[in-house]
């Protein structure tokens, strides 16, 4: 066996045996030592398997490969299967600019803390400088985004490599995916390797990394740790290695008396719990993230306080949840009378600019707010305000005398959740009309309000509606609408990626509180590249854990900008995936920003309509393709399986006229709230 692919098929072995069991490779000569080991350990592909979307298990290999003709989407195909099984993905290709292609999804699971293991294959360093093929430098490409990064010595057919190669995945394995309480991340292995890149012809096969080279000429044995066991172990988990990533530690919510001693629990961030005294005007404000938001939604209803959620924080549920928080924090006479005196924030807030502005507020009689921002890791807090005033790992409610805090039924809480069902029924109404025509103006017929599926008339012919929250068919289908109907329809179980722009803010503003459904999105970095991949990647992992179907909400600039994403060759895993696409025929997110009072050039450098045929493109990638017209038709076009594509075909200028006139009717009934005194 020659040292590459001895190195190729110990350091893969050892992955697995830390627990990796998703991997992507993006195809190419200088990494053929490590395609060819994960080819071995994860199958050849066949796409006549039933297995491929199912469970590890005794009847298919431990570890699953994923092949991508595209560095950028096989990157962001590793970090959507990262996001959603919360485990480390391994993401190969080969030198030169082939590894440029992962550095924006190294970016976002930076931001994001995404474990990724980024596996890069260089030229040996005698090539190096010379003008040799392929060969750029590589070292410490990825900067500070990687939270550890090292260069493989090149592989030698010497005693001690195996303990060498093994430690050296284990470290990988342990860096990215946060063992010892740190912030799960990416890490980047640098691997230059010499010729030969394969087998020799008639050497003997190496197998799971056996003890020897076939014909007994490698130098010492290669094998791991007896029984399957990591060459070093970081603490319990699959397989006795180091533990899958899972997000810090958040609050404990029980009450405690005023006089009784603080315990300090453990803390991955490396900081000591914290003690609020209970005041009425608080408020619960969930960011972007992946952390347990039980304890958050057990203190609003211990505490009595609103939950301001946004979507992909899944914490949008329970009583203290609000739908529609984000017109309210636009109202500014509702954030006047609403003026808290204690912010709690979690994940990575900032979806909104009326949400970043009721952050930076002051409280009541123009006092300072007290802002305390829960970490997501040692040394990692999101404070996109500057306005924490406290940073803590965890927090305990703390009640004088032992006695509860009012907590429903508190006019603090009622005002807030009397203004929210005043605005969502404001909005609701403006949606289920008619329509709205070009210009923006509402055609909703006389007296009809509230939601569809709510009226009397909604299981009449044509309707989808069914009296029991499922949506109804009246009105056009708009953007807004689409968010709306798209999140209450998906069944317990489900999946929903939403895109970075206008689709995840359109489900901030529309979505109903519910369970049942996960809600992923890109806000790390907020980019909109690499989300088809992503959205295949989290589907694919959601579903080889049990979950149900999985659904994309994307935009059309965000599903061309990853066309190459659709492009997946007859051997690979596909998800029960479907991908809404609302095409509005370029950047519908640049018609609500200062961008669009620029007529002259901003049709052309913001709006940048493309006109490109969506049904054509999905055949190209031999994908199933529909037009979704009428809101009754959606629950029908869900029903379908595998990957698939739906697109829904809108109006820039009057998507920007009707959420100008959603916002007019919230604000409208904004100042009908209870006064909270």
């Amino acid at each position: 066996m020659n040292p590459s692919t001895a190195f190729g098929t110990v350091f893969v072995d050892e992955l697995v045996r830390c627990g990796l069991r998703e991997a992507v490779l993006a195809p190419g000569s200088r990494s053929a030592p490590l395609a060819l080991a994960l080819a071995d350990r994860g199958g050849h592909g066949d796409p006549g398997r039933a297995d491929q979307g199912r469970p590890v298990g005794p009847d298919r290999p431990a570890l699953r490969l994923h092949v991508r003709i595209d560095e950028r989407s096989a990157g962001f195909l590793a970090l959507g299967l990262a996001k959603a099984s919360r485990r480390p993905v391994a993401v190969v290709c080969t030198s030169g600019t082939a590894a440029a292609h992962l550095h924006a999804a190294v970016i976002e699971a930076d931001e994001a803390g995404l474990p990724l293991i980024v596996l890069t294959a260089d030229r040996p360093p005698e090539l190096r400088g010379t003008g040799a093929n392929q060969t750029i430098d590589q070292l410490k490409l990825y900067g500070a985004a990687v939270r550890w990064f090292c260069e493989a010595g090149v592989p030698e057919a010497r005693a001690g490599m195996t303990g060498y190669w093994r430690s050296l995945a284990c470290r990988s394995w342990a860096q990215a995916s946060g063992a010892g309480g740190a912030f799960p991340g990416p890490v980047h292995v640098n691997v230059p390797l010499r010729e030969p890149l394969v087998p020799e012809r008639g050497a003997g096969d190496p197998g799971e990394a056996g003890e020897t080279n076939g014909d007994g000429s490698w130098p010492e044995p290669l094998g791991g740790r007896p029984d399957g066991a990591p060459w070093t172990s970081f603490g319990s988990a699959e397989s006795g290695g180091p533990p899958a990533a899972s997000p810090p530690g958040l609050p404990a919510s029980q009450p405690r008396q005023a006089a009784s001693p603080v315990r300090q629990a453990a803390s991955p961030a490396g900081l000591a719990g914290l003690e609020l005294d209970w005041t009425e005007r608080g408020v619960i404000v969930c960011g972007d993230g992946d952390y347990p938001a039980e304890p958050l939604l057990e203190l609003a209803e211990l505490a009595g306080w609103p939950v301001l959620a946004e979507p992909s924080s899944n914490a949008r549920r329970g009583p203290n949840a609000l739908s529609a928080y984000p017109y309210l924090l636009a109202a500014p006479g509702f954030v006047a009378a609403h003026r808290p005196e204690l912010i709690v924030s979690a994940g990575r807030p900032g979806l909104s600019r009326g949400q970043l502005a009721f952050l930076q507020a002051a409280g009541p009689a123009g006092q300072q707010v007290r802002h305390v921002v829960l970490a997501q890791g040692p040394g990692r807090w999101a404070d996109p305000a500057r306005t924490a005033s406290d940073v803590a790992s965890e927090i305990r409610l703390r009640v004088p005398d032992g006695a509860a805090p009012r907590r429903a039924g508190s006019a603090w809480l009622e005002s807030w959740r009397q203004a929210d069902a005043a605005a969502r029924r404001a909005v609701d109404a403006v949606l289920d009309g008619t329509g709205l025509d070009r210009t923006g103006h509402d055609r909703a017929e006389p007296g009809v309000t509230g939601p569809a599926w709510t009226r009397p008339d909604s299981t009449g012919p044509g309707n989808a509606g069914t009296g029991d929250g499922r949506p109804g068919g009246k009105g056009q289908l708009t953007e807004p609408r689409l968010a709306r109907d798209l999140a209450a329809a998906l069944p317990d179980g489900a999946l929903l990626w939403a895109a970075s722009s206008l689709p995840v803010r359109d489900l901030d503003q529309q979505m109903a509180p519910r369970t049942g459904l996960r809600v992923l999105a890109s806000r790390g970095a907020s980019g909109i590249d690499g989300l088809v991949s992503s959205a295949i990647g989290a589907a694919l992992a959601h579903q080889a854990a049990g979950g149900g179907i999985a659904c994309a909400l994307l935009g059309d600039l965000a599903f061309l900008h990853d066309a190459p994403g659709l492009m997946l060759g007859p051997a690979e895993p596909r998800p029960d995936l479907c991908v809404v696409v609302v095409n509005n025929d370029g950047g519908g997110i640049f018609s609500e920003l200062e961008q669009a009072a620029i007529p002259g050039p901003f049709e052309r450098v913001f709006g940048t309509p493309h006109g490109a045929d969506l049904g054509q493109l999905s055949r190209a990638a031999g994908l199933p393709y529909t037009r979704l017209e009428h809101p009754a038709d959606l629950p029908r076009q869900l029903a379908g399986s595998g990957l698939r594509i739906i697109e829904v075909r809108t109006d820039r200028a009057a998507g920007a006229a009707l959420r100008a006139r959603l916002r007019e009717a919230a604000a409208a009934t904004a100042g009908t709230a209870l006064d909270p005194g």
